[in-house]
């Protein structure tokens, strides 16, 4: 454990060290990553997929706010599914407006979780993200999280229906309108994953609030289970197929990721917990102190060795 602290604050000096440096690289990882799952779960627009687009869009997000590469990626989005169906564009310009009114008015901050929770879902952990920011956040956290929710459910559901889409004729523009919007609407596993999402934000960013032993960990295993237990009863009441199994380990999953970041957040040693009480001329306060685990990052130490003058003489008539 002690060689994990060594680790850990060795690597936070070295960020605030470099951090001019890292922060852009870091941006543009992001940003490379996102417009490399899109282009693969979608990528109808061949121009969209070129590895210098690509690179410029990405390098243009590391010097930008991270707002900036929620837009590129909406916009990324947008072209490829204008090169699929231009009804399908249109719906999904609709509703990332409605997201992005909803995400500027309650949580501008939480750009991390806009652009993660889709890419989670894409790598079969989504339940990390309600977890992670109710451990991080606030419970308007809950908005970032169930806008990438919504915005991965989307476009997933007019990529699958591609094969029903192009049955339409060109001329039933309208009855496309209406099978996407009736389609989305319709989509009951989405409105049950946000209504898990936003109640396990919630839930655990008030237990992890909490003055008790240990809040953080309570706080992830019953959000975890507050998670799954929605999850499986949506299932059973609206039979949305979620996988039981995948529900599961993806839980499970989820709360060993969010212990790393607990490593790295908020590692306290509740051994060494204080209760401490004093008063001034209006209140009493009792107070509990909890530990940071902390340990010193091993400093490296030049010892010069100076050699006297006389010899280096001597050494020179030698």
């Amino acid at each position: 454990m002690t060689t994990l602290l060594v680790y850990r604050e060795q690597l936070k000096k070295f960020y605030s060290k470099y951090e001019l440096y890292i922060t852009p690289v870091m941006k543009f990882l992001l940003a490379l990553l996102t417009l490399v799952m899109i282009n693969s779960s979608i990528g109808y627009m061949g121009e969209l997929k070129r590895f210098v687009v690509v690179m410029v869009l990405s390098l243009m997000c590391s010097f930008l706010p991270m707002n900036f590469i929620v837009f590129v990626a909406a916009a990324v989005t947008l072209g490829h599914l204008y090169k699929f169906s231009l009804e399908c564009m249109g719906v999904a310009l609709v509703v990332f407006l409605l997201l992005f009114i909803l995400y500027f008015r309650f949580s501008p901050r939480d750009t991390i979780a806009v652009l993660l929770t889709p890419l989670c879902f894409i790598l079969k952990i989504p339940y990390v993200m309600p977890i992670a920011m109710g451990l991080v956040g606030t419970p308007v956290s809950a908005v970032s999280v169930a806008s990438g929710a919504v915005a991965y459910y989307t476009v997933s559901y007019m990529t699958n229906s591609a094969s029903m889409l192009n049955t339409f004729e060109d001329d039933e523009t309208l009855e496309k309108f209406r099978y996407v919007v009736d389609g989305l609407l319709g989509n009951k596993a989405m409105f049950i994953t946000i209504v898990a999402f936003v109640a396990t934000v919630v839930v655990v960013y008030f237990i992890r609030r909490l003055s008790v032993d240990y809040s953080w960990t309570i706080a992830m295993i019953t959000g975890a289970l507050l998670d799954v237990l929605i999850l499986l009863f949506g299932d059973l009441m609206y039979n949305t197929k979620f996988s039981i199994v995948g529900v599961i380990v993806g839980s499970v999953v989820s709360v060993l990721l969010v212990k790393v970041l607990e490593f790295f957040v908020f590692n306290v040693d509740y051994s060494r917990t204080e209760f401490v009480q004093f008063e001034d001329d209006e209140y009493y306060y009792y107070v509990k102190a909890v530990p940071k685990n902390t340990v010193a990052a091993p400093q490296k130490r030049v010892k010069t060795i100076r050699v006297p003058e006389k010899a280096v003489r001597q050494q020179k008539r030698d």
